[in-house]
């Protein structure tokens, strides 16, 4: 009879272990990565992409608008109603699906970049949502308390 190889669920036979890799915007001086549990400030920061910004201190900058101009876009894209809601044509609702599926996207994004626990980026996100809240919301106030009816005066 002959005797099958058996082998440990844990062994993976000739597969390397994966790379590590060594950023220096997330490790300490003993070469391990740094996971950060709370908010911290400063610019070494790993925001969306592995070494973006890293520890220069103008791409952090870039990172810090970047986020904020998304929350913001991403607050134009939940205001956004240039067709009819009524409209039952396929189209619209195959381009209001489309809409919906890149703003929750672009939300995630956000998101993703809230994980980093970078503090200015946290503030970056808030005030850009606060901002794009207020700039397209009161856009869609005006709009409604201009087509509403005025009531006849005394």
């Amino acid at each position: 009879m002959m005797a099958l190889k058996t082998t440990s669920h844990h062994n993976l036979g000739a597969v390397p272990p994966p790379a590590v890799e060594t950023n220096p915007a997330t490790t300490n001086n003993a070469g391990k990565t740094v996971v950060h549990k709370t908010l911290y400030w400063g610019h070494d920061a790993q925001v969306l992409f592995t070494g973006w910004p890293g520890t220069n201190s103008a791409m952090y900058a870039l990172a810090v608008i970047f986020v904020f101009v998304l929350a913001v876009f991403v607050e134009w894209l939940t205001y956004l109603n240039f067709m009819k809601q009524s409209a039952d044509n396929v189209l619209t609702v195959v381009l209001q699906t489309a809409i919906h599926a890149v703003r929750t996207g672009l939300n995630y994004m956000v998101i993703l970049s809230v994980m980093s626990f970078n503090g200015g980026i946290f503030l970056a996100a808030v005030g850009g949502h606060a901002v794009g809240f207020v700039l397209f919301r009161a856009r869609v106030k005006r709009k409604a308390e201009s087509d509403s009816p005025k009531p006849n005066g005394p």
